[in-house]
């Protein structure tokens, strides 16, 4: 098993290379970098007022009427276009540029955004903790809620509790996370019913004066609602996934062995059936909780105003902030491609008979 390990950490490295290549690769054909929106608002502030026509333009025969390589950029000082590249680093080649980005992540330096003026990694801390919250809590009683229900619904199979169940968990995955999100702030949020839960923040403004307790319960106070609308969409699946798996196993040859040996009926389920049940359960873990933490809760930030990593993510590619996009890019991948190899390791200790070593070989 620690030659397993020892490759799959090794095969990180061309993952996370080839991951970063590509993406730089469609980012130096995609229009309005920095630089152009740089131009643009220079073009902007100089239409807007006539006072920094001299500055920008340089006056008379200085104007470069031809050869920029921007758009927009005629009729601007080409000493000015080249402070611009420069300032954001675009004086050198794209080769240069990439090579100059990879040594700067071995030493986990990602650099400055271009237009929040802090450092990556500072920005990274300073949203994760909305990103973990909502990841972390929503993926754990997706988790909860999900594994009890499928495997009620599995032993009570055909059942009127199993057909009023199911239809509760196909409306619920019908209706959208942002839709949901929004039916929730109209009832219980101030929309148009009751005003229960708070609609900005995670925390709130005296949370520095309140007790421990209180603290406690002013931050799940702020979670309440968005945890609910990222939950309510994803358990769905998990939920019929737990109850096929379970379905799949009660079947088989072992169970109706163990149940002529005279084991109870709560033995053969948890002592026989939930190990072997819980492998595909287990597979799907890592997927559930990188997919929240990551990518499923940007519009619910949006929605709830939280300013979390999916925002912060969303904002660096529109407004062209590559620092801030290659930076959370790795992070996102590194993490990913480690939590993966948690979860297979989780593996065999569930089931010691899986063998990726010898698979492999």
């Amino acid at each position: 098993m620690l030659a397993y390990i020892l490759r799959r950490l090794l095969l990180i490295i061309p993952t996370l290379l080839g991951i970063l290549l590509i993406n730089f690769i469609i980012i130096q054909a995609a229009p309005g970098g920095p630089v152009e929106q740089m131009i643009a608002k220079l073009e902007g502030f100089d239409s807007a007022s006539g006072g920094a026509t001299g500055r920008i333009s340089g006056g008379g025969g200085e104007v470069a009427q031809a050869g920029s390589n921007y758009r927009g950029a005629q009729g601007l000082d080409p000493e000015l276009i080249k402070e611009i590249e420069r300032m954001y680093g675009f004086d050198k080649p794209a080769p240069e540029r990439f090579w100059i980005m990879l040594k700067n992540y071995l030493h986990l330096d990602f650099g400055s955004s271009f237009f929040r003026d802090a450092k990556v990694t500072d920005l990274i801390i300073e949203k994760m903790p909305v990103s973990i919250s909502l990841g972390l809590w929503s993926t754990l009683i997706m988790y909860l809620v999900s594994i009890p229900l499928g495997i009620a619904k599995a032993t009570r199979h055909g059942s009127t509790f199993d057909l009023w169940t199911s239809t509760a968990i196909i409306v619920g995955y019908a209706i959208p996370a942002f839709l949901f999100a929004i039916l929730l702030i109209v009832l219980f949020a101030g929309g148009s019913y009751w005003d229960w839960f708070p609609l900005r923040g995670l925390t709130s403004n005296n949370f520095d004066e309140l007790s421990l307790g209180g603290k406690i319960l002013d931050y799940f106070w702020h979670l309440a609602l968005p945890v609910t609308a990222l939950v309510i969409g994803n358990f769905a699946t998990l939920t019929l996934l737990t109850k096929n798996s379970f379905l799949d196993e009660i079947n088989k040859q072992y169970v109706v062995t163990a149940r002529a040996k005279g084991l109870t009926e709560r033995s053969v389920l948890y002592g026989h059936v939930f190990r072997n049940a819980m492998l595909l359960i287990i597979a799907g873990f890592p997927a559930a909780f990188i997919g929240i933490f990551f990518t499923g809760s940007l519009l619910i930030e949006v929605i709830f105003s939280l300013d979390g990593l999916g925002l912060m993510s969303f904002e660096a590619a529109i407004n062209r902030d590559y620092p801030v996009v290659f930076g959370t890019l790795f992070i996102f991948t590194l993490v990913g491609l480690l939590v993966k190899l948690i979860g297979d390791i989780t593996y065999t200790l569930v089931d010691p008979r899986i063998d990726f070593e010898n698979r492999e070989g």
